[in-house]
């Protein structure tokens, strides 16, 4: 089972030297997309506002999806849209591992992505089955006593999503997301150019006002993605609450 530790969202870099086109195909308008969890606990408008100006400006097309229409199924199919751009504005946390016997908790080296679906025991058995290693959906919970959701695991990302990923940008904006490598490199396997996320566990107003900074940087400002996560991180520093910073999965020494 997943279930995920972590409340805010956040978003992750070090500094490095990335190959200087941002994400996606070559051919035909780039493309964005939104995907809103956090809106459903932490809602902030304006960041998405903002998000959407930035990208406009520099001649993408944007799709937003809010919470409610995070689902496992829209997960799944995320690959087909082709976006460039992933803004994932989601909660996420290092996951643990229950047993069902003893109730006794382990610790995973992944992070599970929140959903906005309420969790239900009798969904996706055939993602759940004991034969499935480390589960690719579960249950995720954002404090102990919570109405739980649907999480999903890198073991989803690489065999239950369909189709893959065209070189895409993926920015994860929820807390952990680049303490393991394991869900960056699943989200690599399937496609994606490169990864960014959060150190650690990441406040909301750290988490929005970085991902707004490194957007700037890279769609108005025209950096590289090792130059724009540099740049923010610089501007911006840790997250004075956590500590957290940003990451870029896979990294160049």
């Amino acid at each position: 089972m997943l279930v995920a530790l972590a409340l805010a969202g956040g978003l992750v870099a070090a500094a490095l030297v990335f190959s200087g086109v941002l994400g996606g195909s070559s051919a035909g308008p780039k493309t964005a997309a939104i995907v809103d969890q956090l809106s459903l606990t932490s809602p902030n408008p304006g960041f998405a506002e903002a998000a959407t100006d930035l990208l406009e400006g520099a001649r993408y097309t944007v799709d937003y999806y809010p919470g409610e229409q995070v689902t496992v199924d829209y997960y799944r199919n995320l690959p087909t849209h082709g976006y460039d751009l992933l803004i994932l504005r989601v909660h996420s946390g290092i996951a643990e591992e229950v047993n069902a016997t003893t109730g006794e908790k382990t610790e995973r080296e992944y992070v599970s992505l929140f959903t906005g679906e309420p969790y239900d025991e009798t969904k996706y058995p055939q993602e759940r089955h004991p034969e499935v290693q480390n589960d690719r959906v579960g249950k995720a919970t954002y404090y102990e006593g919570a109405p739980p959701l649907f999480g999903i695991g890198p073991e989803f990302v690489e065999h239950s999503m369909r189709g893959g990923f065209d070189k895409t940008l993926v920015i994860l904006m929820g807390c952990d997301g680049l303490r393991s490598t394991r869900t960056a490199e699943a989200f690599v396997e399937k496609g994606a150019d490169a990864f960014v996320s959060w150190s650690r566990t990441v406040s909301a107003d750290h988490n929005d006002a970085g991902s707004e900074r490194l957007l700037q940087h890279l769609v108005v400002d025209g950096l590289t993605l090792g130059e724009a996560v540099a740049q923010t991180n610089a501007e911006l520093g840790p997250d004075p609450g956590y500590g957290a910073e940003l990451r870029v999965y896979p990294s160049e020494e």
